[in-house]
């Protein structure tokens, strides 16, 4: 199915089998590997999972019936790689414990460009190297799947030395259940980059220095820290499950008048052309590696400005007076401590 430039595929268009006759390795057993092992297991798939030995992650794989092997036993075992390890450590871990496995016919898989796209992991030109990328959290991802349903995804080849790579991939997408939501042909550089965009400028970055800028402004006005969290923090997840629900038209439909017409008027006031600007340079930047560059940087010299950022993050007022508010439901009693 084409939709405008981008090409959707489906529970028809994927064949489980093509998977069913590999052995697969999940590496890393976090969010992401948690889900996509139990999702592949169910799926009826031949899997193991990899993780550091004695860690919580290889705890809970045992305790979920897993058979969980070190990277390299499991590299070594797997004709489909799928690596789910932090971005910053996959270069590492795979020169020294996936590459000396990297046979012809094998299968490397992602779940994130980065480190194929900014030329950290350069695979042999004899393996297929793909990419299955849900858009969802690990822990909806599973949830829908026992549910019968599945989250969009992409699904993009950056070698196929096997002439099956696309195959493979969607197969894969398959077995986690994304293709009954729909999985969107895509390439590595554009999952790369759309996606650090999107963390950086609006959903992890750009929302949360909004939030807070509206909690100091009233804050410093002298209203309680309190109220200013509803106002400006409590309230987004009303908001944002309107505009999920049905856009940005049915979520003006659904506050008053007053709200919509204040939100036409002054929002551009907030979001200005120099704002945009901005953006710009953020894209900028991941487009042309200099984030990825100072972010393997800031890993190498042990992330001093990485930690000095987080704590100052931990000690602002908004965490203090989200705390109390949420213990104010019985029902999120030290939830976010």
């Amino acid at each position: 199915m084409n939709v405008g430039e981008i090409e959707i595929l489906y529970d028809k268009d994927a064949d489980l089998d093509v998977l069913k006759a590999k052995k697969v390795a999940v590496l890393g057993y976090g969010n992401q590997g948690r889900a996509q092992a139990l999702c592949l297991r169910d799926s009826g798939i031949n899997v193991v999972v990899a993780d550091l030995n004695g860690s919580p992650a290889w705890k809970q794989a045992e305790e979920d019936g897993m058979k969980i092997m070190s990277v390299s036993e499991a590299a070594k075992w797997a004709d489909y790689i799928q690596v789910l390890l932090p971005d910053e450590l996959q270069k590492s871990i795979y020169d020294k414990e996936i590459a000396p496995y990297m046979s012809e016919g094998k299968v490397l898989g992602f779940s994130h460009g980065f480190n194929i796209h900014y030329h950290q992991i350069i695979p042999p030109e004899f393996v297929d190297v793909v990419m299955a990328a849900p858009k969802a959290p690990g822990a909806i991802e599973r949830r829908l799947y026992t549910e019968g349903k599945g989250v969009p995804a992409l699904a993009c080849v950056h070698q196929d030395a096997s002439g099956k790579a696309w195959d493979l991939v969607l197969a894969y997408c398959k077995a986690q259940g994304w293709t009954r939501a729909g999985v969107i042909k895509s390439t590595f550089k554009d999952e790369t980059e759309e996606d650090l965009f999107g963390e950086q400028a609006v959903l992890c970055g750009g929302v949360v220095e909004l939030v807070k800028a509206g909690f100091e402004t009233l804050v410093d006005a002298g209203y309680p820290p309190e109220l200013a969290y509803f106002e400006t923090y409590h309230e987004l997840k009303l908001i944002v499950d309107l505009m999920y629900e049905g856009g940005i038209v049915h979520m003006f439909d659904s506050i008053s008048n007053t709200a919509e017409y204040g939100a036409l008027t002054r929002g551009k006031m907030i979001i200005t052309d120099e704002t945009r600007k901005v953006m710009k340079k953020i894209l900028s930047d991941i487009q042309d590696g200099t984030f990825a560059t100072e972010w393997l940087l800031e890993n190498k010299v042990g992330r001093p400005k990485f930690r000095a950022l987080l704590e100052q993050q931990k000690k602002h007022l908004i965490e203090k007076a989200g705390d109390r508010v949420r213990n104010m439901f019985p029902w999120s009693k030290g939830k976010g401590k």
